[in-house]
């Protein structure tokens, strides 16, 4: 079977790499780059890689090389076409049929880029006419300059109903042509012409992720008398152009974002260019619609937090509100959302021209994240007073966790909101408990100076920290997931983070390093917590002479024995909630943590069993 060229591209574009590969192997995030243990052979130091945006992997060691495709033909000894039917299953695409007619649409396809493109160079020329004068007056206007414009490749399309469709004739365009790549509408009176869709107006090129224009976006200039034409007008979908699945400047803004390692969402053309023109090339827009999961995952695929920055008006509120609730079935350890909300009557161009660029790049750095949007939107910014208001706020946050599919997200959005809850109440039982196992000074843990129990479940995120700062090597294996958790005493949460960061800056950095960096940024005391002469008696392996090996197998069974522990903790608490609620939804739930624990407790008694036997 062959596959047109347009559609394996478009079966790449869809597939994350990461994504496909992770399933099969253990990857850290490095850059640009993923790295993990090679497939294809047995080794015990990392060969492997893979590279995103290039959508390719490459084994150092034995040579396996490929696309996607190539993985899944490898590792599962599948044929190509076996391995294209299976990959765009997953992506919910229908494989073409391999007839005479679906090789004439292919053609058709890449002549609608052709055609796509003679109209942009038409729009762009048209813009230096003297008819397009008060469009390029209303662009300078907006602040754009002449290097913003060309680069934008902004354009004009002349009032009448006719204009682009003449000069494309002359071209040898037909209007059947025209018609499919939307820039003509065809009345339903077959008597009639088909006519101009875009008349009048400042004309957006839209291209896809390669670079090749697909659409086009016009909006009307200011000042226009007729109050019944929508500001801004698209292109219909087409054989080139899927809404929902584009997003307006990513070919421009990928490399920028890469190597900021952020990308700015926001609203609409005219806030990308501004970002753009004042140094924020790593700007996109979803296109006058809700960003929708396919945008998401495409965002992922450049950078694991994009920071969504929508107006402070109501419907900026309403479109951050959407895309929140719209992450949350997407959200997996290490990708989330943070959210940017500009002040009252400000939009991108008029913060940057009022305040300056560095009013912007502080409103970027101070994005929030998910779990804080959500709890904004719940809570209207108000505490609630009332047992029943937060009985509601309660309900109303425990839906949106339970929405987030992947078990290790959840748990912890679940924990927040509750402590979050518990902390406004100010008289929850459960609330006071935790408080006793926290120390009243940077909220540490449980009183070592105080000589009170060791608290299990703190002593092992004191041992997964002790670990790495005895053993800096083990962040390549290890950094992705105890980047992935929250630890329950905010100081050790602190230090966790800042750990995870020093490493990922400074990879060579040895254990004195490490320690030296930490007391210099103010961690002394946090620092001398975890590695008390308690944590060692628990965990001899956290020693920095004890080999690596030996450490990577203490660390894992900690971070095992770590992770059921969280498990019981939210049993108990969906127990709790059974008592009050007997649905099938909680019920399910239940039985669902249930199974989890003992898979997990099943893996670590496997581990030890396998420690015995060797």
């Amino acid at each position: 079977m062959a596959f047109s060229p347009q559609f394996l591209d478009e079966l790449r574009l869809r597939t994350g790499l990461a994504d496909l590969i992770g399933k099969r192997v253990r990857l850290t995030h490095k850059g640009n780059e993923h790295q993990g243990l090679c497939p294809f052979h047995k080794e015990k130091t990392p060969s492997f890689t893979l590279n995103e945006e290039k959508g390719f992997y490459h084994c150092f060691g034995c040579g396996a090389h490929g696309s996607a495709i190539d993985f899944v033909m490898n590792m599962d000894g599948l044929s190509f076409p076996e391995a294209v039917e299976r990959l765009a299953g997953d992506a919910g695409m229908e494989v073409p049929v391999d007839s005479p007619e679906e090789r004439e649409n292919a053609k058709k396809r890449q002549t609608l880029y052709d055609v796509v493109e003679a109209a942009a160079a038409y729009f762009e020329q048209q813009l230096r006419m003297p008819e397009g004068r008060t469009a390029l007056d209303y662009l300078k206007g907006r602040g754009l300059d002449d290097g913003t414009i060309a680069k934008f490749r902004l354009g004009f399309a002349p009032d009448g109903h006719g204009a682009l469709k003449t000069a494309l004739r002359r071209l040898k365009i037909s209007d059947d042509q025209m018609v499919a790549a939307g820039l003509l509408i065809q009345p339903e009176d077959a008597g009639r012409e088909a006519y101009d869709r875009f008349r009048n107006r400042v004309i957006f090129p839209i291209t896809d992720k390669r670079g090749r224009v697909i659409a086009f976006g016009g909006r009307i200039m200011a000042g226009d008398d007729d109050k019944k034409l929508a500001k801004y007008l698209n292109s219909p979908e087409t054989a080139l152009f899927h809404k929902g699945n584009v997003l307006y400047n990513l070919a421009l803004a990928a490399k920028s974002a890469r190597q900021q390692g952020t990308v700015i969402v926001t609203e609409g053309y005219m806030d990308v260019i501004a970002l753009a023109q004042a140094g924020f090339e790593h700007a996109v827009a979803p296109l006058g619609t809700a960003l929708t999961e396919q945008q998401i995952v495409e965002l992922w695929k450049l950078v694991r937090e994009p920071v969504m920055c929508f107006d402070g008006d109501n419907a900026g509120m309403r479109a951050q509100g959407r895309a929140a609730e719209r992450a949350l079935a997407l959200l997996k350890p290490g990708y989330a959302l943070r959210f940017a909300t500009l002040p009252q009557g400000e939009d991108p161009d008029s913060l940057i021209a009022n305040q300056g660029r560095q009013a912007m790049a502080n409103l970027i750095e101070k994005a929030e994240p998910l779990s804080e949007v959500l709890w904004k939107i719940e809570t209207g910014g108000r505490l609630p007073k009332t047992p029943e208001q937060r009985a509601a706020l309660q309900k109303a946050l425990e839906d949106h966790a339970r929405s987030i599919t992947d078990p290790t997200v959840r748990a912890h959005f679940s924990k927040d909101f509750r402590d979050r809850v518990w902390a406004a109440s100010g008289r929850s039982e459960k609330a006071g408990k935790r408080v006793k196992t926290m120390a009243p000074t940077m909220g540490i843990g449980a009183g070592a100076a105080t000589g009170a129990k060791i608290d299990a479940h703190a002593l092992r995120e004191r041992i997964l920290l002790a670990t790495v700062l005895g053993h800096p090597g083990l962040y390549d294996t290890v950094g992705e997931r105890l980047g992935g958790v929250s630890f329950s005493a905010p100081g050790l949460d602190n230090l966790r983070q800042e750990v995870l960061k020093t490493l990922a800056g400074e990879p060579d950095l040895d254990s004195e390093g490490v320690k030296r960096h930490l007391k210099e940024n103010g961690y002394s005391e946090i620092l001398d917590f975890v590695l008390m002469p308690e944590v060692i008696a628990n965990a001899f392996f956290v020693k920095p002479g004890t080999d690596i090996e030996t450490a990577l197998e203490g660390w894992e069974e900690t971070y095992a024995l770590y992770r059921n522990t969280d498990l019981g903790i939210e049993i108990e608490e969906e127990r709790d909630r059974l008592k009050d609620d007997m649905s099938s939804e909680n019920f399910n739930r239940f039985n669902s943590l249930s199974e989890q624990k003992l898979e997990a407790a099943k893996g670590i008694e496997d581990e030890q069993a396998g420690r015995t036997k060797n």
